[in-house]
């Protein structure tokens, strides 16, 4: 059990000018959108002005890793500050959050801010439709399950442990799901839906702090729009294609473009609300990914290069399905237009706001706080190592450490280590496996993937451990 040391006057007790200087925290985090999806990252097909701009009006990190490679436990890791060894859930597979486990919206209630999460919940499998309520959101609307998450005009969303209908129709042969499928009458259009509900909570908020948790569903595809109807564009399906529309390119493509237009649009709509209620210099707003690009409903991830220089894309635990990008904007504490090199991970994020907000922090979590870094003030703690594993690929294992990145390979008919060594510094593409050079370095890194693995109730044992 973990615990989160608080005191009767930190929960109830927060002088007003106290609360007044304490900054607001808005975390997007996009759904399966890669390095590539963005210019301030180098993607050259797809423009995203508003996003550039925050880069340019903030820290822009080029070593930043997702908490895994695919959504749940990516979105464990950011909740709790546990890499994959150590936290709840860890794969889009039956495990949810325990009571025990302290998240960065308990932390930060604990310090006076009024909590939201507005999106795409997705934690676990099947969670219960007030897991985000009982895990410390004073708000909570969108998506629980993340199968629900696929489908763009679902009948029905969740407010606050409750559904809430639309006025959208399924087609038939998705009754009695969860939520997920394609739409046969389609009429609210969630992605709209959650910005306007942002945006609302925005402006019902400007005398509170605030931490604000916008957890996209997109630019994710609906697998089952895409796999099970006539219509291929469905699986990234947009209201409309906007000025893709002429191109000739497939459905989907126009679709996936449209759908990168529409985040970037609604970014910078975030950004201007901030700014015109006055709270823009007191708000930190934070932009990532919560893994690599998809190949998913029809997309195809080469079409825009969304991986960038990097090598794989969501499911592989190389470069190109763990970094994702990471903009930090803060008006006058986050110096704008610079660029960090630092390692980081999604276990930072909780550390991080709680130092801001001056909130007690969780025993053992495997997050280093990254205000030095932001502020260029003190000594910045750097990591021993990130690690991640991902139980569906029938045991897949990788750890970083510095520039070295070993991925345990589920195949390895090409190297009897099983191992594949890459320096991401000097081959970030992750094209030249070297473990035959280093064998030393590749068995202390070995070490490290065993002893950062802590047995919990659904994964009891290191798979390599097994007889």
């Amino acid at each position: 059990m973990r615990c989160l040391a608080i005191t009767l006057s930190t929960l109830i007790f927060v002088p007003a000018s106290e609360a007044a200087e304490k900054p607001n925290f808005v975390y997007i985090l996009a759904d399966d959108a890669g390095y590539g999806d963005f210019g301030c990252y180098g993607g050259t097909r797809l423009p995203t002005p508003h996003i550039d701009r925050m880069a340019s009006q903030g820290m822009k990190f080029t070593r930043h890793y997702a908490g895994c490679t695919v959504c749940a436990p990516s979105r464990c890791v950011l909740m709790t500050g546990l890499h994959t060894g150590h936290c709840r859930v860890r794969g889009n597979s039956p495990g949810l959050l325990l009571d025990e486990d302290v998240t960065i919206a308990e932390v930060l209630k604990t310090a006076g801010y009024r909590t939201a999460c507005i999106g795409k919940w997705g934690l676990g499998v099947p969670p219960p439709l007030s897991d985000p309520n009982d895990q410390g959101f004073d708000e909570f609307y969108g998506y629980i399950s993340m199968w629900h998450a696929h489908n763009f005009y679902p009948e029905f969303l969740i407010r606050n442990g409750k559904r809430e209908a639309l006025r959208n129709i399924n087609q038939a042969q998705w009754n009695g799901q969860d939520g997920r499928g394609v739409a046969m009458k389609k009429v609210d259009y969630v992605p709209d839906l959650l910005t306007e509900e942002v945006v609302g909570f925005i402006r019902d908020n400007t005398k509170k702090p605030f931490f604000l948790y916008y957890a996209l569903n997109v630019p994710h595809a609906n697998n089952e729009g895409g796999r099970h109807n006539a219509a291929p564009e469905r699986g990234m399906e947009v209201p409309d294609f906007g000025p893709y529309a002429g191109k000739d390119w497939p459905g989907p493509e126009k679709g996936f473009a449209a759908i990168m237009r529409n985040i970037d649009r609604d970014v910078g709509r975030i950004l201007k609300e901030l700014k015109s209620l006055g709270i823009d210099d007191n708000t930190i707003v934070m932009f990532s990914s919560d893994n690599g690009p998809h190949q998913e409903g029809g997309h195809q991830m080469e079409f825009f290069n969304s991986n960038g220089d990097l090598r794989g894309m969501k499911r592989d635990l190389y470069e190109g399905g763990v970094r994702v990008p990471l903009i930090v904007r803060w008006p006058g504490k986050v110096a704008a237009n610079t660029i960090s090199n630092h390692i980081s991970g999604f276990q930072d994020v909780l550390p991080t706001l709680a130092e801001i907000a001056g909130a007690d922090v969780p025993e053992d979590l495997d997050g280093i706080s990254l205000v030095p870094v932001l502020t260029d003030s003190g000594t910045q703690n750097t990591h021993d190592f990130l690690y991640w594993e991902f139980s569906e690929q029938k045991g897949k294992w990788a750890v970083l450490q510095g520039d070295w990145k070993l991925v345990q390979l589920q195949v390895a008919t090409d190297n009897p280590s099983g191992f594949g060594l890459y320096n991401v510094a000097d081959d970030v593409a992750e094209e030249h496996n070297v473990a035959d050079r280093h064998p030393d370095l590749v068995s202390k890194m070995a070490n490290l993937l065993k002893s950062a693995h802590t047995p919990s109730q659904r994964y009891p044992l290191f798979p390599a451990e097994k007889k």
